[in-house]
C-alpha cells in the first residue's frame, strides 16, 4: 500500500538539511531503485524552484510499503530526523487515483 509522509521542518533547518542530504537522497534512492518511490520532494519556504537562503519548510514522500507500521518505522530512521531537520513527521495511508 502506499503511504503518504509528511514532514516539518524546525525554524532555520537549511543548515541541518544540507548536512545531511547526501544519506537521505541515498535513502530515497534506494526506494526508487526497489520500484516502491511515487514522488519525493521539498516544501521551499518561497514561491521558487531554488528558494536559497530561504531553505524549505518541510517534505513530502509517497512511496509504497508493507504496512503503517513500516512506513513509520522507515520515516523515523530518516538522516533528516537524526540531524534534527523535521520537528514533525505524520504518516498516514495514501491511495493514488490520480494519474491511473
Amino acid at each position: 500500500m502506499l503511504y503518504a509522509i509528511i514532514s516539518e521542518d524546525v525554524t532555520d533547518s537549511l543548515p541541518k538539511r544540507q548536512s545531511a542530504r547526501p544519506a537521505h537522497l541515498a535513502r530515497l534512492q534506494t526506494l526508487q531503485d526497489s520500484g516502491r518511490l511515487i514522488l519525493a520532494g521539498p516544501h521551499p519556504a518561497i514561491d521558487s524552484e531554488n528558494p536559497a537562503e530561504a531553505g524549505f519548510t518541510g517534505s513530502l514522500i509517497v512511496a509504497e510499503f508493507a504496512s503503517l507500521e513500516d512506513a513509520k518505522s522507515w520515516a523515523n530512521a530518516d538522516p533528516y530526523m537524526d540531524a534534527g531537520v523535521y520537528v514533525r513527521v505524520v504518516v498516514k495511508p495514501f491511495k493514488q487515483v490520480f494519474p491511473s
